[in-house]
């Protein structure tokens, strides 16, 4: 056990000693987890640490700008003045994923038609 962990455990039971932990919100209920096994176990603290904090990695923040750059385009008309500002930004965000190694096929709806064709001849 790590000093963080024995910390944290000594906080708790002395928490727990003093009834502090007591009738708590959502007592009884089951917690619904993230699934952090991909994450190597002395990096979960801090990740779930930048989680909480709404900080991203940089390339998850340029993905996720990128398909609201994406659906922005879809709402405009190619002949609408910010759809030519719009669409070098989003091949600007593009170049630099893909240069970070991220798979871009999301903006191109590649994924989701290789899903599709593989499942419909399922049936």
């Amino acid at each position: 056990m790590t000093l963080l962990d024995q910390w944290a455990e000594r906080h708790i039971v002395d928490a727990m000693r003093n009834g502090d932990l007591d009738n708590l919100a959502g007592a009884g209920k089951k917690l619904i987890l993230d699934d952090d096994s991909h994450v190597p176990p002395e990096l979960r603290a801090g990740y779930r640490l930048l989680k909480n904090a709404g900080c991203l990695p940089p390339e998850l923040e340029q993905r996720r700008e990128a398909v609201q750059l994406q659906d922005l385009l879809y709402s405009l008309q190619p002949s609408d003045p910010q759809h030519a500002t719009l669409s070098k930004r989003l091949t600007l965000l593009e170049l630099k994923l893909t240069q970070a190694g991220v798979n871009t096929d999301f903006l191109r709806g590649d994924y989701a038609q290789r899903i599709f064709n593989n499942h419909s001849g399922d049936e």
